[in-house]
């Protein structure tokens, strides 16, 4: 599993609109364990992590985003109002699973 490197840890924060708490060591480390679980949830799926700087990379990343910002904004165990999946993120992750390169 790739760390989460401070170029990383920068764009999930933009991503998730919580760069006024890039400084808060809970929200680093909430951050991170939400970074590690997205990366296995893709590996888990059957998509490896693709080069840096392809557009497979890109598709990638904002999969890994769609899914940190899932988990931070569904962090208590009940979630009130209508739960809606994303279509635009499933048909990437889709995508990227008949693309993989085996």
């Amino acid at each position: 599993m790739a760390p989460l490197t401070t170029e990383r840890r920068a764009a999930l924060l933009a991503y998730c609109k919580l760069t006024e708490f890039a400084e808060d060591p809970e929200v680093t480390a909430l951050l991170e364990t939400l970074y590690g679980a997205a990366l296995a949830y893709m590996a888990q799926a059957g998509v490896s992590e693709p080069p840096e700087g392809t557009p497979r990379r890109d598709q990638y990343d904002l999969c890994v985003n769609a899914l940190v910002l899932d988990g931070w904004d569904k962090r208590e165990i009940t979630v009130s109002g209508m739960a809606v999946e994303n279509p635009a993120f499933r048909h990437t992750v889709n995508q990227l699973k008949r693309t993989e390169v085996r």
